[in-house]
């Protein structure tokens, strides 16, 4: 195991031991001291679930986050992290563009979502019309307190902070992007369903108008995959909308 998987484990030891499965970010810290982990706030952030100690992927306990410092394990690992769908041949094209000379500038996420915008890649996936012009919103953080569901039982996250990569809308629609390099098997939900959440509660976007998108890219392919939540207050009611791979063939 690697660090990070060392304090997680140690973790849920120390919970069991208690029988108390909630713990806070000051623990976090101390435990990351004895281990020699030098970032405390990357331990409970487990975007893909092979990062997770072996114990606890065979136990079905995933971490849910409570807002304020404070995190919970809970069983439910199979409805908190969503396999990637495959993506079906005729949904895989050979996308011709011409390459900026900020393409490849560096090999940051954002970069990555910009990338498909400035090439038209999203308008075509997402309005079959690459001369579409939807508003842009960047990247921000926010906080806000939110109630919902995991495979029926209950979790109140109170002024959980939560990151947009990127927001479009348009006539209307808005679609919630979020944006890795690689090819994970799977994600966190909660990577879109937070996000989802934000804009329905806060905002009272209709929630039939809130779609969210995962971005995937690696080398000159982009993989794109939209998702609805068919319960807005059940992070595990995600479903496929559509999918496709973008493989950039350059003028």
């Amino acid at each position: 195991m690697g660090k990070k998987q060392q304090v997680i484990s140690e973790l849920y030891r120390w919970c069991m031991h208690r029988g108390v499965f909630e713990f806070n970010n000051d623990h976090v810290k101390r435990v990351c001291t004895r281990f020699d982990f030098k970032n405390p706030f990357d331990v409970t952030k487990v975007d893909s679930s092979v990062h997770l100690p072996e114990e606890l992927v065979k136990c079905g306990i995933f971490i849910a986050h409570l807002g304020q410092g404070g995190h919970r394990f809970m069983e439910g690992i199979d409805a908190a992290y969503h396999k990637f769908e495959s993506i079906p041949s005729k949904q895989v094209m050979q996308f011709k563009y011409r390459e900026s000379i900020l393409n490849n500038i560096n090999d940051s996420e954002s970069n990555s979502l910009f990338v498909a915008y400035n090439q038209q890649i999203l308008q075509d996936f997402l309005y079959q019309d690459r001369t579409a012009t939807p508003k842009v919103y960047g990247s921000h953080r926010t906080k806000f307190d939110i109630r919902y569901k995991v495979k029926g039982k209950e979790i109140f996250a109170q002024k959980l902070q939560m990151e947009i990569d990127l927001t479009l809308e348009n006539n209307g629609e808005i679609c919630i992007f979020e944006a890795k390099n690689g090819s994970p098997i799977d994600f966190n939900v909660y990577q879109l369903y937070n996000p989802f959440r934000y804009y329905v509660d806060k905002h009272r976007f209709d929630p039939s108008a809130v779609n969210c998108c995962y971005l995937l890219r690696l080398d000159n392919s982009i993989k794109l995959h939209l998702y609805q939540f068919n319960d807005v207050n059940e992070l595990d009611s995600i479903r496929l909308i559509r999918n496709a791979e973008y493989r950039l063939v350059k003028r």
